[in-house]
């Protein structure tokens, strides 16, 4: 089984960008966990960032023909991002969505997220380990279809 796992705007500053709320894991740190967990359950996995939603699509793209499921946190992108969210959906493979902190409260204001309609595994609110529980649930419900 293979995954991507889709960070976007600004993740890679985890570990210095507000870290009172988004603690001082880094994204490396993030994606060693993720490897741990892949590796456990079997999975193999691609790790990609970028701060621009093109990228992110084109990288997709390039590579959605060898994949089995996709994790992606669409972080900034998460109440506009259309073009990403086509995209997801046009692979027809399963994706989880994840969000570090409970993405619905953030900043005390209510805020859409429009992938979570299409995610067939949402984890919000978890930290960080919230992409291993993700990378984790979708890979079983996969595996027991």
């Amino acid at each position: 089984m293979h995954a991507a796992v889709l960070h976007g705007p600004n993740l890679n500053r985890l570990g210095k960008r507000r870290p009172d709320k988004y603690g001082l894991t880094t994204l490396a740190d993030i994606d060693r966990d993720i490897d741990v967990t892949a590796a456990r359950i079997g999975v193999t996995v691609q790790h990609f960032q970028s701060n621009h939603e093109g990228a992110l699509i084109d990288w997709l793209h390039e590579r959605q023909d060898r994949l089995d499921l996709i994790v992606v946190n669409p972080a900034g992108l998460t109440p506009y991002g259309y073009s990403l969210l086509d995209a997801l959906n046009d692979t027809g493979l399963p994706f989880a969505v994840v969000h570090i902190s409970p993405f619905h409260a953030m900043d005390g204001q209510t805020r859409q997220d429009i992938f979570a309609a299409s995610a067939t595994v949402y984890a919000t609110g978890m930290g960080w380990r919230g992409y291993s529980h993700a990378l984790d649930a979708l890979a079983a419900k996969i595996k027991d279809a």
